[in-house]
């Protein structure tokens, strides 16, 4: 069976049975603890998820002490268009880092870096066309995205610099994985601190050094991004388990329809949360200019809870990745044991980390708020912003179930079922309750959508995962016999 799941052909069974045991004994993957092994991957893909949500971050606050709410709000019009950088990042980045490790852990080293070397071609060519598309529609994309007439010129400012980056943004984020599946999780996380830091320190420079606002904070974000991108590709041309050469880098159509197929739940659920975001804008703006807080305001208190959650986020986000080389290897191996150990730990360590954040967003709303504001910011600001940390976020603590599981799929090159997985929060829950609620509640409903989703997408994620590990633990009792 685990043959077929990259499509080689029936007669080659024995040659990769005999593979899998040599490299068992080759790769750490097969035999090192597997709590080491989470330390070795999961810490280094932490970080670099942190800084990936830093760079949004650091922006916001910039602008929040230097523009004001309006650009605030603009950086959260702007949003959809980073996520849709990374949905792409992550299908090509995370369908070809699993492909390869998958590869790999059957004894295949002549065809895993074809997966590594299609993925990142397509990297580069795909963030230069989403940069071109950006470019020469942005005033109706911005419009579509809920930006008001009085948040236009800002958000114009920014997405017309940063849209040039997305190229760099799509090849760091999306080489990351290749990186981290060759086996480099130290190098993945260098990449990302060495940008983050430059983009913070020219943040400081040009927005409140030279005053340049919004255009300033975009320059230093596109700045930063070229030179992690840098990097990437040098290390990409230097990999360690096998070599990556000009021929792998051809894209070939039964390599790449592997490499999106098993990337397309990460990339789904990104897509969902860029989409999400999209209706989220719009609903606000909507159902704000009908309440006391105005249409500006909810749009850039939703961004900035968005993004501090995605803080916590990243954490889970980067322990699920981290399990990424491990399930994936000892599932083509066939070491079961090993691969429920990867998700039952990134478990554990994500509802502690996702406890955390719920006690913090639960007790200091207005202190987190204080941070990205001015001393122009209204009390519709603070109020409406504390209760929509409390109330959409009431069950973040369960947030890390959805994504580690998705991922775990996809890791086992199960790709239909991290699909599913990746959109029940997002499509399945969310959207729908996003455009019903506020109907009955107005504004109010808009922060009921959030727990709604997170506990029935935590049910639906946990059930998939028990009936799963139920199967290994049949496969591993007749393997026995």
């Amino acid at each position: 069976m685990n043959e077929k799941i990259l499509g080689e052909p029936s007669g080659t069974s024995s040659t990769s049975a005999k593979g899998a045991v040599s490299s068992e004994k080759g790769n750490p993957l097969g035999y090192a603890p597997v709590r080491s092994l989470m330390m070795k991957f999961a810490i280094p893909s932490i970080v670099g998820m942190l800084v990936s949500a830093l760079y949004n971050m650091v922006d916001q606050l910039f602008i929040g002490k230097a523009v004001g709410t309006l650009g605030n709000t603009a950086t959260s019009i702007a949003f959809p268009f980073t996520t849709g950088c990374m949905a792409i990042a992550l299908l090509l980045g995370i369908g070809g880092a699993s492909c390869f490790n998958l590869t790999l852990g059957m004894g295949d080293k002549k065809r895993a870096p074809y997966f590594a070397g299609n993925a990142l071609s397509l990297l580069v060519v795909c963030g230069a066309i989403l940069s071109a598309v950006t470019l020469c529609f942005l005033t109706p994309l911005l419009k579509g995205f809920g930006a008001t007439e009085a948040v236009m010129p800002y958000a114009k400012d920014y997405v017309s610099y940063t849209a040039f980056g997305f190229p760099f943004l799509i090849l760091t984020a999306g080489g990351g994985h290749l990186i981290r599946a060759d086996g480099s999780p130290k190098m993945t996380m260098i990449c990302n601190i060495t940008g983050a830091v430059i983009n913070t320190v020219l943040d400081a420079v040009f927005v409140l050094g030279f005053g340049w606002g919004m255009k300033g904070a975009a320059a230093a974000t596109v700045i930063g991004q070229f030179i992690s991108a840098v990097i990437v590709i040098v290390y990409c041309f230097n990999f360690k388990t096998v070599p990556l050469l000009g021929k792998h880098l051809l894209p070939g159509f039964g390599i790449v329809s592997r490499v999106c197929s098993i990337g397309m739940a990460s990339c789904f659920n990104q897509l969902a949360i860029a989409v999400v975001q999209i209706v989220l804008n719009n609903s606000l703006r909507h159902y704000g200019a009908l309440s006391e807080y105005g249409a500006e305001d909810p749009i850039a208190v939703a961004g900035i809870v968005m993004k501090v959650n995605m803080i916590v986020f990243s954490i889970v986000i980067g322990l699920a990745q981290g399990t990424q080389p491990i399930e994936s290897f000892n599932y083509g191996a066939k070491k079961y044991s090993r691969v429920r150990g990867a998700f039952w730990m990134a478990v554990k360590a994500g509802a502690a980390i996702s406890l955390i954040a719920f006690v913090l967003f639960q007790l200091f709303p207005r202190q987190i708020l204080g941070f990205f504001a001015n001393e122009n910011a209204s009390e519709g600001y603070y109020k409406f912003g504390a209760k929509f940390f409390r109330t959409f976020l009431f069950f973040t603590w369960l947030n890390c179930l959805q994504p580690i599981t998705s991922t775990f799929f996809t890791s086992i090159g199960k790709s239909v079922k991290g699909v599913f997985l990746s959109l029940t929060r997002q499509f399945l829950f969310f959207m729908p309750m996003l455009i019903v609620l506020p109907m009955i509640w107005g504004i109010e409903g808009i922060t009921f959508a959030g727990p709604v989703a997170d506990a029935l997408s935590a049910v639906v994620a946990i059930s998939m995962a028990i009936y799963e590990f139920r199967d290994m633990h049949r496969r591993d009792a007749a393997a026995k016999l």
